[in-house]
């Protein structure tokens, strides 16, 4: 087995390869192809070890340790993959950086997540015009990890491989299994099999089935860009889905995210009291009531609920 690098060993390993290059030079005028390719295989697992010892700590030890050790030095910096690959000392570290994305919650961007941001979402993440990433940059977003990351993603890989299920109905499944819990992009990309449909359902899901799912600009300015929540197990009632998104998002920011009957806003939450807001037509929409700023408030669901009761 071949010995990886350790703290203190990179010298070494320079040394070695400068000698090991200089020596290359009688192969390249006296030997054969064959023999010049064969000699050059020390020289590439000597870089890969110099790359490994750049990055020293006693939870170093592995690819994927070093390839987070090194982003975690540079948070909403592009990397490039190249520079990955060097502290990986190994071949495959995109792999790796799939694993601390998916399998261990740490939220890096890719060039390939960047694209399915929404506009929105790119404006509060990138204060100036957005990186041209390519699909093998990334970005650490945070340096705080999702703890519940490994749990999640294996309920995430269960559905996933369920094929009896449209990418809607996988998405929908997920943010049932985390009701209040809050859910990133990343993760409901790789629930829907890396689609980029993915975001599409999941508005439809809000907007044309109902289904309470906040985000920083649906009524939760709390919530970082690009996460969402799920926030009570049921849908809304059919007339209050037909409310247009421009239009609820106007209401809430009107009455300035809080429930204009009991005052409630989401600084108030706790676990004991898990209430979100919704916004109600005053002049019921069965009624004629109309999908309009004027005809429509900011309510909590329990006083909503009121509402509706006592009606």
């Amino acid at each position: 087995m071949a010995r990886h690098a350790k703290p203190g060993d990179a010298e070494e390993y320079r040394s070695r390869l400068v000698s090991l290059l200089e020596n290359f030079e009688e192969h390249l005028k006296n030997s054969e192809l064959r023999t010049q390719v064969i000699e050059l295989i020390p020289a590439i697992k000597l870089l890969q070890n110099l790359g490994r010892s750049l990055i020293q700590g006693p939870e170093t030890g592995g690819a994927r340790a070093r390839v987070l050790a090194y982003m975690k030095k540079y948070v909403g910096i592009v990397l490039a993959g190249e520079e990955l690959m060097v502290v990986a000392g190994i071949s495959e570290y995109a792999r790796r950086i799939r694993e601390l994305r998916v399998e261990h919650g740490w939220r890096i961007l890719t060039g390939y997540t960047l694209k399915n941001l929404e506009p929105e979402e790119l404006q509060k993440l990138f204060a100036t015009d957005k990186p041209k990433l390519k699909p093998d940059q990334y970005i650490l977003l945070s340096d705080r990890q999702d703890m519940e990351a490994a749990y999640r993603w294996n309920v995430a890989n269960d559905i996933r491989k369920d094929k009896n299920m449209s990418v809607r109905d996988k998405i929908l499944k997920y943010f049932r299994s985390f009701v209040g819990k809050e859910i990133s992009g990343e993760e409901l990309r790789y629930v829907a099999g890396d689609k980029t449909e993915w975001a599409r359902r999941s508005r439809e899901l809000r907007t044309e089935f109902g289904w309470p799912i906040a985000t920083y600009f649906t009524g939760r300015p709390d919530l970082a860009v690009g996460m969402y929540v799920l926030e009570e197990d049921r849908q809304a009632p059919e007339h209050d889905r037909k409310i247009p998104e421009a239009i609820y998002r106007a209401v809430l920011m009107r009455d300035k995210h809080t429930c204009q009957d009991c005052g409630w806003k989401h600084a108030l939450w706790n676990p004991s009291d898990p209430r979100h807001l919704e916004v109600h037509h005053i002049k019921q929409h069965a009624e004629g009531g109309s999908n309009t700023e004027g005809n429509l408030t900011t309510l909590c669901n329990v006083c909503h609920d009121m509402r509706h009761s006592n009606r």
